[in-house]
């Protein structure tokens, strides 16, 4: 026995137990180790069945649960409230014997004794007091073989796996880790009971838990003090072995196991660093065969692309060109690097292209794409597809640029051609109407040098009479006019600031910009006048030009391009009706004139389909007897925003919009229904005539004859109640063929009247020609006689005409009579009826029915 500060050691030796005293050797870690293994000392025996609800198992502590609940105290190994592990403290060990004998002692049989006498077989390690009493017993009861001695291996691999095993980096479970430690706790056992004595199994136990991944620095430690505290426990080595010698012999196995540790560690860490430098080696070598193989590459790709690359430093000095670029530029190598992009100017190169250049040797772009032109070493240009992306080093900092060139002078030669010949006129070479567009567009959204908006000037030119030359002498020769006459335009337009275009047909126009435009374009016209008034002589033949020219000048941003070439061509046809061969300047209210015309235009369709048309009606009384003998349909437009409209402001757009052929037939069928109307009501009196006026349009409609003699049958009315008014103009010079329609309307008793009398070339022996049955004679031939005395000049023609036609047979009627004075000299000279607002205005049926009944009851 080793006698201690708290008791004695009995058994093996003095360092083995869980609860052996500070003193004699034993570390808090064995004590600590021993209760986390669950074993409750029972007589030298590790429990055999599992912790119960309240037993402290694996894991627990010394501090988790007190004595009273371990199941030992049951038995009466130790007070409730002290520490598990520390069983039958203060009690006789005899006690706890003789309660619990020894489960294979055989009574018949002697026990087996060791050398020394004592009794063999399975044994305990037991720890007593100073007094005898027992403080506690360590391990388990081991025979030399048999399955308690596996057992007690794979309790003592448990208790090693539950300590290492938080330390280790293997891949094992914990399971598979404890069964990897039992063999090893094997051969560890073995080795302690081998005479003689070998440690080196232990070296080769320390190896293999390298190889399991047992090798963080905190392993060892934790694997030694496992085989310190409990391999004798558990594995003790039998025989005549003093404690001593016990000891000794764990001791060296630890020695071992730590040596076939380090040596174990320290071969795998230089097999791992072999492998490593092996690895560093091998990548270095692919490395460098990589980089050869890719720099060979490179260079292939470098040297055999068909777009030109080359290589430059931030700060623009070329490194290295390929043979591609070096053919574009025409020359060798040598003349291209060396230099720097900076000195590659060229006039027109777009605006942001050096922009976009030192955002990219500044970092802030890694790439850009344009289109830029060289100078060749011959002077010529070169067009290139540009694209440069920056080199960056292993910092991010910008360190190469490199450039892709494609030569595409071809293709821009081509694109400009084909520019050229979609904003160029084809026959005259001159800008055509795509290019002047663009050209006006752009003055229009130009500021002046102050900050003002641009001044311009438009000149808008169409010949006069072109049309005769190409229906005469045919389109070739009109073809060749036109470019005769473009190159006259041309040389006219002599300042940096003037364009001049062709519009289509015989139309040009010419386009100024700066602060005096509007004196410029005055100046520019008088120029082209004078260009176009010598002849042009074309297949042996002098052709006189003569042309007509619309001028608009004003400011920037007023107007759109297309309301400036609406006002130049307004203004141009304005010269025309002028006389032509003349200019004339933009005026708003001749152009809000023509704008309302049209306007007045487009919308007479659906007047007419909405029924915004009305008639009405002015009387025609006879001078004899002042009796109303008829009336003249007077047709009026309610427009839904002019209000009403006289026919002066809507039968000419009717005429040149065909729409007076419906609107006529319409006004003919609600004449001839009012006049019916008043038959009906007159009590039996003859109908009451109606006057219609009939346009020329009208006059040439093919089913003229048969829809007035439709109508009349609707109406129910007779012939002779129809008179249809006919101006003078619209007869003149007519042939056989025009004036049969009148002539077979007259034949059917339908009057003809000639409206305008006088107005015309008023030739008289024309009259004997004409199917007309009155003379109207216009009011420019009576208005002398509206006050007395009266003009004797108009008296003198008055009488001729009314005694011509009388002669003729024709009756007269005169118009415009507004006083009682010019009435009664019409009287006199022997007009037959007259109507004016001496008599009434124009006005509704209903009015002209209340004459009719004041004039029946006089």
């Amino acid at each position: 026995m080793t006698e201690t500060a708290s008791g004695t050691i009995s058994g093996i030796g003095s360092r083995t137990g869980a609860g052996a005293a500070a003193g004699s050797g034993a570390t808090a870690l064995d004590a600590a180790a021993g209760r986390a293994a669950g074993f409750c000392v029972r007589d030298g025996r590790a429990p055999d069945r599992p912790p119960q609800d309240g037993h402290l198992g694996a894991g627990r502590t010394e501090g988790d649960r007190t004595g009273a609940e371990d199941p030992c105290c049951e038995e009466g190994l130790t007070e409730p409230g002290e520490p598990f592990g520390f069983h039958a403290r203060g009690r006789n060990t005899h006690a706890y014997r003789e309660r619990h004998p020894e489960p294979d002692t055989d009574p018949a049989a002697e026990p087996e004794r060791a050398p020394d006498g004592r009794a063999g077989g399975p044994r305990g390690i037991g720890v007593q007091g100073p007094d005898g009493r027992a403080l506690g017993i360590l391990g388990g009861l081991v025979r030399d073989g048999g399955p308690a001695r596996d057992d007690s291996l794979r309790r003592f691999a448990a208790i090693w796996s539950r300590t290492v095993y938080p330390a280790t980096a293997t891949h094992l479970t914990r399971a598979e880790f404890e069964d990897h430690l039992v063999p090893l706790a094997g051969r560890l056992g073995a080795a302690l009971r081998t005479r003689p004595f070998d440690p080196a199994p232990a070296a080769e136990v320390g190896a293999a838990l390298v190889g399991a991944h047992c090798t963080d620095p905190e392993a060892l430690p934790l694997i030694l003090g496992a085989i310190d505290s409990y391999l004798l426990v558990y594995c003790p080595p039998g025989g005549t072995l003093s404690d001593t010698e016990a000891r000794a012999r764990c001791a060296r196995l630890q020695h071992s196991l730590a040596a076939g540790f380090a040596g174990a560690l320290r071969e795998r860490t230089l097999a791992e660093q072999e492998a490593l430098s092996r690895a560093a080696l091998a990548a270095q070598a692919e490395t460098e065969k990589a980089l050869h193989t890719s720099e060979a590459r490179f260079r292939a790709v470098f040297e055999g692309a068909a777009i030109g690359v080359g290589i430059a430093d931030v700060e623009g000095r070329i490194m290295d060109v390929n043979d591609a670029l070096t053919r574009m530029f025409g020359g060798m190598a040598h003349d291209v690097t060396g230099r720097n992009v900076g000195e590659m100017v060229h006039p027109d190169d777009s605006p942001d292209v050096w922009g976009l250049y030192k955002e990219l040797i500044s970092g802030e772009r890694d790439y850009y794409r344009v289109e830029k032109p060289y100078y060749r070493g011959d002077g010529s240009v070169l067009w290139t597809d540009l694209s440069v992306a920056l080199l960056r080093d292993a910092h991010g900092r910008p360190q190469y640029q490199l450039a892709l060139m494609e030569d595409i002078t071809e293709r821009r030669l081509l694109h400009e051609r084909l520019r050229y010949e979609a904003t160029h006129d084809a026959l005259t070479g001159l800008p055509n109407r795509t290019l002047f567009f663009e050209s006006i567009d752009r003055a229009l959204s130009t500021a002046g040098d102050d900050g003002t908006p641009a001044r311009f000037g438009l000149c808008y030119l169409d010949l006069d009479g072109f049309k005769a030359v190409n229906d005469s002498l045919g389109h070739a020769v009109g073809d060749e006019l036109l470019v005769d006459v473009a190159e006259r335009l041309r040389a006219c337009a002599t300042g940096p600031a003037e364009l001049v275009a062709r519009l289509g047909g015989d139309e040009f126009v010419a386009l100024l910009t700066g602060p005096s435009a509007q004196a410029d374009a005055i100046a520019l016209a008088r120029r082209m006048l004078t260009a176009l008034s010598r002849p042009i002589r074309l297949d042996g033949r002098d052709l006189s030009v003569r042309a007509s020219i619309g001028i608009v000048d004003g400011a920037a941003g007023e107007l759109g391009a297309a309301e400036v070439l609406r006002s130049a061509d307004i203004t141009m046809y304005r010269a025309k009706a002028a006389g032509g061969n003349r200019y004339e300047l933009a005026d708003a209210d001749s152009d809000a004139r023509v704008i309302a015309r049209h306007s007045l235009t487009n919308r007479l369709p659906a007047a007419l389909d909405n029924s915004e048309f009305f008639i009405e009606y002015q009387p025609l009384v006879g001078l004899a007897d002042g009796a109303v003998r008829g009336a003249e349909a007077l047709v009026r437009w309610l427009h839904p925003v002019h209000g009403v409209l006289g026919p002066d402001q809507f039968i000419p757009l009717a005429e040149s919009t065909g729409l007076i052929v419906p609107l006529g037939r319409w006004v003919l069928e609600e004449s001839l229904r009012q006049a019916r109307a008043w038959w009906q009501e007159g009590s039996g009196q003859a109908p009451m005539r109606v006057n219609v006026n009939l346009s020329p349009s009208q006059l040439r409609y093919p089913s003229l004859v048969a829809d007035t003699v439709a109508v009349l049958e609707n109406a129910g009315l007779a012939p002779s109640a129809l008179c249809l008014e006919v101006t003078e103009n619209a007869l003149i010079g007519a042939d056989e063929e025009e004036l049969r329609p009148l002539r077979e309307l007259a034949d059917m008793g339908v009057d003809i009247a000639l409206d305008d009398f006088g107005t015309g070339y008023s030739n008289l022996s024309y009259l004997r020609r004409l199917p007309v049955s009155t003379l109207k004679l216009d009011r420019s031939f009576t208005r002398g006689m509206q006050r007395a005395p009266a003009d004797p000049v108009d008296v003198k023609i008055v009488e001729g005409i009314v005694s011509l036609a009388h002669t003729l047979d024709l009756s007269v009627t005169v118009e415009g009579v507004e006083t009682g004075t010019q009435a009664e000299h019409l009287r006199i000279l022997g007009c037959d009826t007259a109507q004016g607002w001496y008599y009434a205005r124009p006005g509704p049926p209903e009015r002209l029915r209340m004459l009719s009944l004041v004039d029946a009851a006089s």
